[in-house]
Order: structure tokens, then sequence, then C-alpha cells
């Protein structure tokens, strides 16, 4: 299985990851500097894991290792602070595509 070329995640963002709730609110593990992603602005219509449908005001395309559990907390190269919505990982074991790792934004 290959990876997404590196070459192609161009942007640079901050993910702490969910860690669930607690008697104060969300929870997240300690943040994750640096990691390479491929930022998309633009908005799509994306189901939560409630079911509710949401707008996604970014999409992002990561390594087929990101930890980005739906619910972390990501701030984003131009500061803003998003939550991921959905995150899905693609694979397609024994063809010639990229595994990579897809999360939507709110």
């Amino acid at each position: 299985m290959t990876r997404v070329p590196p070459a192609l995640l161009r942007h640079r963002i901050t993910v702490e990851p969910y860690a669930g709730e607690g008697a104060y609110g969300a929870q997240y593990r300690h943040a994750i500097p640096n990691v390479p992603v491929l930022v998309d602005s633009s908005p799509r219509l994306v189901r939560a894991p409630d079911g509710r449908q949401v707008t996604a005001a970014a999409t992002l395309i990561a390594g087929p290792t990101l930890d980005c559990p739906p619910g972390s907390r990501i701030t984003l190269p131009d500061g803003r602070t998003t939550t991921a919505i959905t995150v899905t990982h693609h694979t397609a074991p024994g063809l010639p595509v990229p595994a990579c790792t897809e999360v939507a934004c709110e």
C-alpha cells in the first residue's frame, strides 16, 4: 500500500485528539504540532456521527496514520480553530492508489 506523497501535503496544522467528556466538558490529549496535510477550504455537506447533516468548512487530507478521532480540536494554517466532524481512512490494498485519512471540519 502506498501513502499519499508528502510533497502534496503542503499545509501544517495542530491536532488535539479528542479523549472524551469529563466533568468540565470535552477533554483532549496532548497537542500534535506541525502535522502535514492538504487543506481544502471549500464548504460541503457531510453527515455527522449522530446523523445530523452539517456543513464542513474545511476538508483535510493527511497520511494514513493521523491520530484525529471525531471531536478533535484542530488549528488550521490561518489560525482558525475547528472541530473534526468525520474521519475517514481510505485504503485500497493491492491497487496503486495512495492510502490517506480525510477529515471534515466544522
